[in-house]
């Protein structure tokens, strides 16, 4: 008999200073098609959660493609990336 099909949720957080308060970034693997992204969120000043994406384009660098979001966001976008690179060269390579 065939095994069920799992889906595992990968997810990480990150803490990154931006301007003069540190922020707690939230990291979820997507599963969409053969795009590779991720999913993030972060709480405002407010605590509302400011949600995006961050996609891996087509230079092989990490960028979102959210216009509406406030901009210490975008200012740190790069630092996003580097948070991204990070933990997919700490998990382990698995053979299939």
């Amino acid at each position: 008999m065939a095994q069920p099909f799992r889906i595992m949720s990968m997810y990480f957080s990150k803490i990154i200073k931006t301007g003069d308060r540190q922020r707690e970034f939230n990291f979820r693997k997507l599963t969409r098609n053969d795009a590779k992204g991720f999913s993030v969120d972060v709480p405002d000043d407010k605590g509302n959660r400011i949600m995006f994406q961050m996609f891996l384009n087509a230079d092989g660098e990490w960028r979102t493609d959210a216009e509406n979001l406030p901009t210490w966001v975008h200012h740190i976008e790069g630092i996003l990336a580097d948070a991204i690179r990070e933990h997919d060269e700490s998990q382990p390579i698995k053979k299939r």
